[in-house]
């Protein structure tokens, strides 16, 4: 895998002491390109791009995947706002939720995005409620395990998101009471999908619950498309998937009767690999068994090593020749946080900066302040400039809502 020291001909040594670490750095060509592609693999078809928010949600980025094409997936009231804040209209969005209060879908509704409903009990109030007058996507749950971590995994039977496809009449029973408007039909079975066959055992799921909806625009085959943590790693490989996705879905729309638009909600393969976690040595430590390199961050930055158990790759970005040793990268919180276990890395000392790959998902937007450690600063990169669209945290943000009691 490719370890630079630039990005965009800047240099990532000048940022770290530029910006401090740990930094989170965003490549924002790279997250064009990557929309690029997806685009170019399908554009056999009517393409809705709806990127994932959850995975990174600074509005800088938000805002830059707008302007390359890409609309939104929101999971929460407050990802749509700062969709919107970004430059999104509500009609660009999707609003997939997950157990929340009527009230928060009430709230959506008003706004004006495009309400995913993933319960019966849902629908039905939504129905009682709005009737035909507000069009609606439904989520279906296909039963179907896919990639390679059940964490990770969300569409199989035991999972809590999506309608059962096994209540489908329920669904057409409330449907019919309530005279509901539903204009499309959602599912998403997970993360880290490289085989093109598995989103087409899903789409197949769609496309034959989707003959009993007379009224839909689109079907939305959620995202979960991999991207390599390593050189030996697999990955989706995108035009393949758009080339048998795309024909499979044009020969449904022939049975169907008319053309609908497909969607798709990537969020790691957008901004995964355009992302990069810098941080410092603080120690280089060594015992009978192990030598471990103390860093100035941990699961309260990046949390997907100890969630997940994710492989990110890593590298000694000040020395980058000569002998290498066996290191396990642990973070500075009072919790087993092990970013990188039994890694060759060049000869770390104190004070060098290391980078670990394919940062941009899920970084930043699950850190914490966990052992009251502050969040990083945020850099995008863009035409060769560095732009911090995110400021460290200071102290002061961590007791701004707080209020002391006088004893």
């Amino acid at each position: 895998m490719h370890k630079p020291t630039h990005i965009q001909g800047v240099a990532l040594e000048v940022l770290a002491k530029e910006f401090g670490t740990p930094l989170y750095l965003y490549d924002g060509e790279k997250i064009v390109q990557q929309i690029q592609a997806l685009q170019t693999a399908f554009a056999a078809v009517p393409l809705r791009i709806k990127y994932a928010t959850k995975a990174l949600s600074s509005l800088s980025v938000l805002s830059l995947i707008r302007n390359a094409g890409a609309e939104l997936d929101a999971v929460s009231l407050e990802e749509v706002k700062l969709g919107l804040l970004a430059g999104s209209t509500a009609a660009e969005i999707i609003y997939t939720p997950s157990g929340v209060s009527f009230a928060e879908i009430q709230e959506a509704v008003q706004i004006g995005v495009m309400v995913n409903v993933d319960s019966l009990p849902l629908l039905e109030k939504f129905g009682q409620t709005y009737g035909s007058t507000v069009p609606v996507c439904i989520r279906i749950n296909p039963h179907i395990l896919a990639g390679g971590n059940l964490k990770i995994s969300t569409g199989h039977k035991d999972s809590k998101f999506g309608i059962s496809i096994e209540q489908l009449p329920q669904i057409l029973e409330l449907v019919q009471q309530y005279q509901i408007s539903v204009v499309g039909l959602h599912l998403h079975t997970g993360s880290d999908i490289y085989d093109a066959a598995v989103f087409l055992k899903g789409g197949n799921v769609l496309f034959e619950a989707a003959m009993q909806f007379p009224d839909l625009r689109f079907l939305d085959f959620g995202g979960g498309f991999k991207v390599a943590y390593s050189s030996e790693d697999k990955a989706t490989d995108i035009p393949e998937l758009g080339r048998i996705v795309s024909a499979a879905f044009q020969e449904f729309c022939k049975t169907y009767g008319r053309q609908l638009e497909l969607w798709i909600e990537p969020g790691k393969f957008l901004v995964s690999e355009a992302g990069y976690l810098l941080v410092q040595a603080t120690v280089v430590k060594e015992t009978p068994t192990l030598n471990f390199v103390g860093v100035d961050s941990g699961l309260n930055h990046l949390i997907r090593p100890m969630m997940y158990d994710a492989y990110h790759d890593i590298y000694n970005l000040s020395n980058r020749e000569g002998a290498t040793e066996n290191y396990t990268v642990v973070g500075y919180i009072c919790e087993t946080d092990t970013l990188a276990s039994q890694r060759q890395l060049h000869t770390v000392k104190e004070g060098d900066v290391l980078v670990i790959q394919n940062a941009g998902a899920y970084g930043f937007t699950m850190s914490s302040n966990y052992n009251a450690r502050l969040r990083p600063a945020e850099v995008l990169l863009w035409k060769g400039k560095a732009h911090l669209i995110r400021k460290r945290e200071e102290f002061e943000d961590l007791i701004r809502n707080q209020e002391l009691i006088q004893w």
